[in-house]
């Protein structure tokens, strides 16, 4: 049998996205930064993959693991929403952490705009 894909490149960047999340979650676990949020980060990073490679094991013949996610989003699948809205909650989390960062950043004297 024959399956599509998507590009290796494309899941390149999508596991780099899921180990950074994943060990920002850790870093912020251990310093009791944001407990809930990064408990649920590291459970959502480890379950959202397991649970769309599970679901798009069946998938028709020809239809990559986009097209696949977007049909069933559209049927209203539950594993398709818990995937993207956890993927949405991911990228979410990673761009406050890094606001957050760069807010600890500028009050420790880590500004190097002249005054």
């Amino acid at each position: 049998m024959y399956w599509e894909t998507l590009p290796s490149w494309v899941w390149v960047i999508y596991y780099l996205f899921l180990f950074l999340t994943i060990g920002v979650g850790i870093l912020n676990a251990s310093r009791k930064r944001m407990f809930a949020l990064s408990i649920m980060t590291i459970c959502l990073a480890i379950t959202i993959p397991i649970i769309s490679t599970v679901n798009s094991i069946g998938r028709a013949e020809g239809v990559n693991e986009l097209e696949h996610l977007v049909a069933q989003l559209q049927q209203g699948a539950m594993w398709s929403i818990y995937t993207v809205v956890g993927n949405l909650y991911l990228l979410v989390y990673c761009v406050l952490f890094f606001i957050k960062m760069k807010e600890h950043n500028s009050h420790l004297g880590f500004n190097y705009k002249q005054r």
